[in-house]
């Protein structure tokens, strides 16, 4: 009899015994499976090799009395299907159904969203404070760190301040010796504190040449040492890391076996103060071409299409990079995704994924443009706001030529509100002496690239979206900071930023069937915006500006602006407000940013 239709919360769990639970997790990673893959959407290789582990806290913790917190949250499919949501997983990151990510809205057992990584000890030392202070003493905290989020500095700090604190929380490291793609780790790397100490090496080597002249054993004795000092290594070094923080290390343990995690999490909660329980898992567990995956072991069902603005940045980055030798390219844990695994292949000694750290990505291109080299930073736009006061005051204070090239810009869909990339045209616009391009098609993101190398006085920015690029030919591509006219017209002027360029041509076929006649104008730079664009568009009886970035403060407010005593203007762009998954072509419509709100825009402006 199947286990897991008979879960329909936590409680459940504990009444099951070991060859129940097998079959439970046979079960999950079964039903996983065949989830993600019919849907050919969402997040498979984490919640893979996040089975045992979830299945094991569920059953020792009391949730929602005790708090679990995930980071990242895109290991919580088992986590929802053990809280009685396994019924809308049809549904999932789909419109109007169930998040890829913990949602407080969704479930009382979701504390955070947290899909952007690093911040769990944050959120798990200010609930501690909160319960210390409450006088809650009966209540546990558990933070699970999982798929890299320990290469985020922010997850540094919060067990800085945990174990300063010495308050209670239990932190699972969930070690995949993964992010998104293959990280370095700094506990996998740990060992080089101990070879870089002189007095150490010197006392080694000593031992060692003293076992060495010994008669007949000298062979076995160094045999002997050297898988002594594996074990200490594998014993001692990572609580040489946490224990000076002030942090309790359990560990490692086999994540894949629940009755030693149950006992590992029991024994975790009888000590006073933070503890770390050090778990290894493998991401992609049961599921062999998820295993054999060596790039990201199927993180998720994603990838650069064909077709793609990303895969216009890749053709032209490695051929840039061909000519030009000082061009590098930093990524931060993602480089299948944001299309930088041709140019490692080729330049591996050029390029620099520096895990979960956006931060410390944007600052170490600054170093890197100062000494002379071209960076190239290849960052999804939702994260670039992790990293905006270096952006401004790290590379545009000091006028470095640091290239940004942000992907999925705009409404992006499945993920939900904490990855549109909405934010990124306000925030770039704002820092002095930032270029920004807005490519409308594939061979305009090309040519954009070239130009931005071509800019040595300052910053670069470049965005685009997750949807299809057009293809076009080679009149339809501009060059250099010069807008392009795509259509005259006498009364309404048209200007589409980037993708809702094909929005505003659309719009202006439907006007002109209503005996409207617009102008559209694709601006491909948003800064500096050509005069010559300016002028024409204030010679309109009516301006409207498209954007897929916020409204206020964005693009079209620049515009606005500048032509406030000429024209009328409408400013269309996303509201300020937490949009939910969905389509991105259904989001834009609901917007009224395609073709028909465009023009209806324009007609309720007109009176028409």
């Amino acid at each position: 009899m199947s286990v897991l239709p008979s879960i329909t919360c936590p409680a459940d769990l504990k009444r099951l015994d070991p060859d129940q639970l097998r079959e439970l997790c046979e079960e999950i990673r079964q039903f996983t499976v065949d989830t993600v893959r019919g849907l050919g959407d969402g997040h498979l290789g984490s919640n893979l090799g996040a089975v045992e582990l979830t299945i094991a806290l569920h059953r020792v913790l009391d949730s929602p009395r005790d708090v679990i917190l995930w980071d990242t949250g895109h290991q919580t499919y088992v986590h929802k299907m053990l809280t009685g949501r396994t019924q809308g997983f049809p549904g999932l990151r789909q419109a109007g159904g169930l998040s890829g990510y913990p949602s407080r809205d969704e479930s009382e057992h979701d504390w955070i969203e947290n899909s952007h990584a690093s911040t769990v000890l944050g959120y798990a030392h200010g609930l501690a404070t909160a319960f210390e202070a409450k006088g809650i003493t009966d209540r546990r905290i558990v933070a699970v760190l999982g798929d890299g989020s320990m290469t985020g500095g922010m997850a540094y700090e919060g067990l800085n301040n945990l174990g300063h604190s010495g308050r209670n929380v239990t932190v699972v490291l969930n070690d995949n010796g993964r992010s998104y793609a293959p990280t370095v780790s700094l506990l996998s790397e740990s060992l080089v504190k101990i070879r870089s100490n002189p007095v150490y090496m010197k006392r080694q080597a000593r031992l060692e040449r003293t076992a060495a002249r010994i008669p007949f054993f000298g062979k076995f004795s160094n045999l002997g040492i050297s898988a002594s000092k594996a074990a200490i290594r594998e014993a001692l070094e990572p609580q040489a890391f946490f224990e000076p923080l002030g942090v309790r290390y359990m560990g490692p343990f086999d994540g894949h076996d629940i009755a030693e995690l149950e006992v590992a999490l029991r024994n975790a909660g009888e000590f006073d103060g933070p503890v770390v329980l050090h778990v290894f898992t493998h991401k992609g567990r049961g599921y062999a071409p998820a295993e054999n995956d060596i790039v990201k072991n199927m993180h998720d069902m994603g990838g650069p299409k064909p077709e793609s603005y990303t895969a216009a940045f890749t053709e032209t980055l490695v051929k840039m990079a061909d000519e030009h030798d000082d061009i590098v390219a930093i990524t931060a844990a993602m480089p299948d995704s944001t299309g930088l695994l041709p140019f490692i292949e080729r330049f591996p000694d050029r390029a620099f994924d520096v895990g979960i750290a956006e931060q410390h990505a944007v600052t170490a291109a600054t170093g890197m443009a100062m000494g002379g080299l071209r960076p190239v930073i290849a960052l999804y736009s939702t994260f670039l706001s992790r990293a905006f006061d270096q952006a401004n005051l790290d590379v545009g204070l000091h006028r470095q030529p640091v290239i940004f090239c942000l992907d999925r810009a705009g409404i992006t869909g499945n993920d939900g509100p904490s990855h549109h990339g909405i934010l990124d045209l306000v925030l770039m616009s704002k820092i002095p002496g930032m270029t920004i391009f807005c490519p409308s098609s594939y061979q305009e993101l090309q040519q954009m690239l070239t130009d931005a190398y071509a800019i040595t006085d300052g910053p670069v920015s470049i965005r685009w979206p997750k949807t299809a690029a057009p293809s076009v030919g080679d009149d339809q591509v501009g060059s250099g900071l010069n807008a392009r006219k795509v259509r005259s017209g006498q009364r309404v002027c048209l200007i589409g930023v980037g993708k809702m360029l094909d929005a505003a041509t659309k719009a202006a076929e439907l006007l002109e069937a209503d005996g409207i006649d617009a102008t559209v104008w694709d601006p491909r730079v948003v800064k500096p915006l050509d005069p010559a664009l300016l002028i024409d568009a204030a010679a309109h009886e009516l301006v409207v500006t498209i954007e897929d970035g916020l409204r206020e403060g964005g693009i079209g407010s620049n515009i606005a602006q500048e032509l406030a005593d000429a024209s009328r203007i409408v400013v269309l762009g996303v509201p300020t407000e937490y949009l939910p998954q969905g389509k991105p072509d259904a989001i834009l419509a609901q917007l009224g940013l395609d073709a028909e709100g465009v023009a209806a825009s324009v007609r309720t402006a007109l009176g028409s």
